[in-house]
C-alpha cells in the first residue's frame, strides 16, 4: 500500500493537513505609532487565548499581542475543510483495492481542498486582517503589515499532492486495464 507513489503522495498530503493546526495562517504586524505601541496579530485555526494583553498595553510595554477572541472570528468552516481534507487523504490510501473509488474520493478531496483555499484567501485572512486593522487604529499604531506564514502555503502545496495523487492512480488504473485487454 505505501510502496505506490500515489500513496506517498496522498500520506504527504494528509501530514501537511495536520500540520495546519501547528503553523499560524498569516501574522499581522503594526508599526509604532502616536502611542509608541506595535501591535502583533496571529491567524490560526484553532486561536489561541491572550490573556495577557490588557497587562501588556497597562504595562506600557511596546508590543501588544491582539487576543483572538477580540476578532469574533469563527475558524470552525475552515478547520472542518481541512478536518475532511485530512481524512480522505487517509482514508484514500487504504483504498488501493479500489482504485475507481479512490480516484474518485481524490477528487473530492481536491474539490474540498480547492473550497478550504478558497475560503482561507477570500473570507478569513480578509476578515480578520480588518480586525487587527481596527484594533492597531485603538492602539493608535502605525500602518499594517501582513506576513503569510506556513499555514497560507501547506494547503497549496497539498492541491498539488492530490492532483499528482489521481494522475498517478488514473495511470495504475490504465495500466491494469491494458493487461486485462491483453488476457
Amino acid at each position: 500500500m505505501i510502496q505506490r507513489i500515489q500513496s506517498l503522495f496522498l500520506l504527504l498530503a494528509a501530514l501537511g493537513m495536520a500540520l495546519l493546526l501547528k503553523f499560524p495562517i498569516a501574522s499581522y504586524m503594526a508599526e509604532p505609532g502616536i502611542q509608541n505601541y506595535t501591535m502583533a496579530a496571529s491567524l490560526e485555526l484553532i486561536p489561541k487565548s491572550n490573556p495577557n494583553m490588557l497587562r501588556q498595553i497597562e504595562a506600557g510595554s511596546g508590543l501588544v499581542t491582539m487576543d483572538p477572541s477580540n476578532a469574533a472570528l469563527h475558524t470552525w468552516p475552515a478547520l472542518t475543510l481541512a478536518g475532511i481534507c485530512f481524512v480522505l487523504a487517509l482514508t484514500c490510501i487504504f483504498l488501493y483495492k479500489n482504485r475507481i473509488l479512490q480516484m474518485r474520493l481524490v477528487a473530492f478531496a481536491l474539490l474540498v481542498n480547492v473550497a478550504y483555499v478558497g475560503l482561507l484567501f477570500l473570507w478569513l485572512i480578509d476578515k480578520y486582517g480588518k480586525a487587527a486593522e481596527g484594533f492597531a487604529a485603538t492602539l493608535q499604531c502605525g500602518p499594517m503589515h501582513t506576513i503569510y506564514e506556513a499555514g497560507t502555503w501547506i494547503p497549496l502545496a497539498t492541491l498539488a499532492l492530490f492532483f499528482f495523487a489521481q494522475r498517478a492512480i488514473r495511470k495504475d488504473e490504465l495500466k491494469v486495464r491494458a493487461a486485462d485487454r491483453l488476457r
